[in-house]
């Protein structure tokens, strides 16, 4: 599958975008690394967001390698980092497609030539059914799958696959969920009601059985594997019945999972035989950058829990920072930043300072003092909590670490890719 970048590449970016040089002259972005523009010299506006080459580079492979020993597919989940360059750096690794979760999600997707997506949600609406439709009709090389998990639902889409003359049947995977989750069938029979339901209504093709795992995860090694196995066993028995009943309609069964926090017990649990041959798809997608938060805590249980394969050599690393400057030190045990909620992620944890620089006292940053917490953020700026005799200067640069990558993407339009010494030699270009 090959991902046409020629616009991206030549798009023309300028100060219009946050973190572009103010006053510098705009470029097209294929031209970045022309400019050789440096973090640590100041040659960019703070708060800036940045990715870390090496680092997104590893872990494209590491779960590559996953993916390999564990018998398993990989559709990354591209509304973390909606963003077609680093899509084609996961397809060019390997990546069976991409997973997204909206309509215009899929239509950005498309427009740079993916042509196997997972849509992971239901499709209701009846504009986003049209266009589905649409691409489909218009589109015969694509192959999209997404949610179905209830009557109602069906009953939507039968309507209105007539009302719009959709030319093949939607292909669909079944969805189970849990008592107080999100969406999915709630009991073995009524899922199973549903898969009979597809398949006699003429207008479905039903291909698989679907799950979320995610939202349960906690870190508590045994409660997250006795949830999964609850969740990954309820998919297994009905994707066992569908199977024995004739449901399933293609010549493979897909079964697919989707969070990044404990994809190791999903890629053990979500494996079974059946009478035609099964697709384990992963729908993961923090791991292209993973993070200094949650979903680190979370790797590393994972290396002591020993439910699956993992690659040797380091695990993934924490490809993205967001670098602030120190504003004010108005107390001694307090310093204030240029950075806020309109540029990092705060919905699972705080920012965490990594590293600092002051130039003249530095040759590359250092790393960030035990004591330096920051404790709260505002739209602009953020609360750090440090030491009464820290040597913290205003002017100081601070690099920070996240948590949960999907909320500080989707703040910035363009994101520098740099390498291990903050040259600049590349932009990512986001589309939320």
């Amino acid at each position: 599958m090959t991902v046409d970048l020629t616009a991206i590449e030549n798009e023309i970016i300028d100060s219009r975008f946050k973190g572009f040089p103010v006053g510098a002259a705009a470029l097209a972005l294929k031209d970045v690394g022309r400019r050789k523009w440096s973090l640590l010299r100041h040659d960019l506006p703070f708060p800036v967001a940045v990715i870390k080459g090496a680092a997104l580079g590893h872990n494209r492979n590491w779960m590559r390698d996953f993916a390999a020993q564990n018998d398993v597919l990989l559709a990354p989940h591209g509304k973390t980092t909606m963003a077609p360059q680093i899509f084609a750096m996961q397809l060019d690794g390997g990546a069976w497609g991409i997973t997204v979760a909206t309509v215009n999600q899929l239509d950005v997707a498309m427009r740079f030539g993916i042509r196997r997506i997972i849509l992971a949600n239901q499709l209701v609406g009846a504009r986003d059914i049209a266009s589905v439709i649409a691409l489909l009709n218009d589109h015969p090389d694509l192959e999209l799958l997404f949610l179905l998990d209830s009557q109602a639902q069906l009953d939507i889409l039968s309507v209105l696959s007539d009302k719009h003359n959709l030319r093949r049947r939607f292909t669909v995977l079944l969805e189970i969920g849990y008592a107080g989750g999100r969406t999915g069938c709630r009991s073995e029979n009524e899922a199973l009601d549903l898969a009979r339901a597809a398949q006699a209504s003429g207008r479905v093709r039903l291909v698989g059985i679907e799950c979320f795992e995610g939202l349960a995860a906690t870190g508590d090694s045994d409660a997250d594997q006795a949830r999964v196995r609850r969740l990954t066993d309820m998919v297994k028995a009905v994707a066992a019945t569908c199977d024995r009943e004739g449901i399933f309609d293609g010549d493979h069964v897909i079964l697919s999972a989707g969070g990044s926090a404990v994809f190791d017990i999903v890629a053990r649990e979500l494996q079974m035989v059946l009478s035609r041959p099964v697709r384990t798809i992963l729908r993961s997608g923090c791991y292209i950058t993973h993070d200094s938060g949650f979903y680190d805590r979370m790797m590393k249980v994972m290396g002591s829990r020993g439910a699956a394969k993992l690659p040797k050599g380091s695990a993934l690393q924490p490809a993205l920072e967001v670098w602030t400057l120190v504003q004010s030190r108005p107390e001694p045990g307090r310093a204030i930043l240029t950075m806020g909620r309109r540029d990092v992620s705060f919905d699972l944890d705080l920012p965490r300072p990594l590293s600092w620089y002051r130039p003249g006292r530095h040759e590359a940053p250092a790393p960030a003092e035990p004591s330096w917490r920051i404790i709260g953020l505002n739209d602009q700026h953020a609360y750090m909590e440090i030491s009464p005799d820290s040597d913290l200067k205003v002017g100081d640069m601070i690099g920070c670490g996240i948590s949960h990558p999907c909320t500080t993407f989707d703040k910035w339009q363009l994101l520098w890719l740099v390498d291990d010494r903050y040259q600049v030699t590349s932009a990512i270009r986001t589309f939320f």
